[in-house]
């Protein structure tokens, strides 16, 4: 069964005060739901924020032009009333709708690795003259040194094509089996090479970085 595509809408939001059950049986019972019935919804999975009270879901999609289609504009145009209510009391709402540059699975993986435990998200925005030597880094060095961790179980990084409200350029998404893949050595050494340490000089090197829980199941589209 397919669950991954080539593309992402990643969508955080936090539910109003005293809302939160609420929330979490729209988002699973009609929000999810209804757009798994629209072509090119592959699959979504949702996750809590560990800093935070935050709430991420990802939809895989067969590419980014699937949020253009006249299917998804309907579904877009014509919420229902619980959704125009819950929309407009959610906090932190954030939109990123990405291509998949490049997934790099680990050395004897299974088909499972989307469904890791934890997901750590990196986000930058990289100037278009740096980014042929910030994908060299990150391809053929980062995420190598990454994958000597065992924990660490698959990294995609994706190219966003519109963001809300910050307009980032990249996305790595890094499916860990847990957490403390973030203290390892293995990390510790990624973060301390020569290359990296060129690139951290510029000021746009700064990033996002935010650890999920995956909680619930994932819910599969209708193809």
């Amino acid at each position: 069964m397919q669950i991954k595509g080539q593309a992402v809408l990643f969508s955080e939001m936090t539910p109003g005060e005293g809302g939160t059950a609420r929330f979490h049986n729209w988002y699973d019972t009609h929000h999810i739901p209804v757009r798994m019935g629209c072509p090119g919804f592959i699959s979504a999975q949702r996750y809590r924020r560990q800093d935070g009270p935050g709430y991420l879901a990802v939809y895989e999609m067969d590419n980014v032009d699937v949020l253009s289609s006249d299917a998804y504009k309907v579904i877009k145009n014509n919420p229902s009333e619980e959704t125009a209510w819950m929309l407009a009391n959610v906090t932190g709402f954030t939109r990123d709708l990405a291509s998949e540059a490049s997934v790099r699975p680990a050395e004897n993986a299974n088909s499972a690795l989307l469904d890791a435990p934890v997901l750590y998200a990196v986000c930058f925005n990289i100037p278009a003259e740096a980014r042929p030597d910030f994908d060299a880094w990150y391809e053929t060095e980062h995420i190598p040194l990454l994958m000597e961790c065992s924990d660490w179980l698959m990294v995609r990084r994706m190219r966003v094509t519109d963001g809300v409200p910050e307009s980032y350029t990249h996305i790595a998404l890094h499916y860990l089996a847990d957490a403390r893949a973030l203290q390892s050595p293995e990390r510790e050494k990624a973060r301390k090479t020569a290359w990296r340490d060129r690139l951290a000089k510029n000021d746009w090197f700064k990033a996002s970085y935010t650890v999920f829980d995956r909680i619930g199941s994932r819910q599969i589209g209708k193809r």
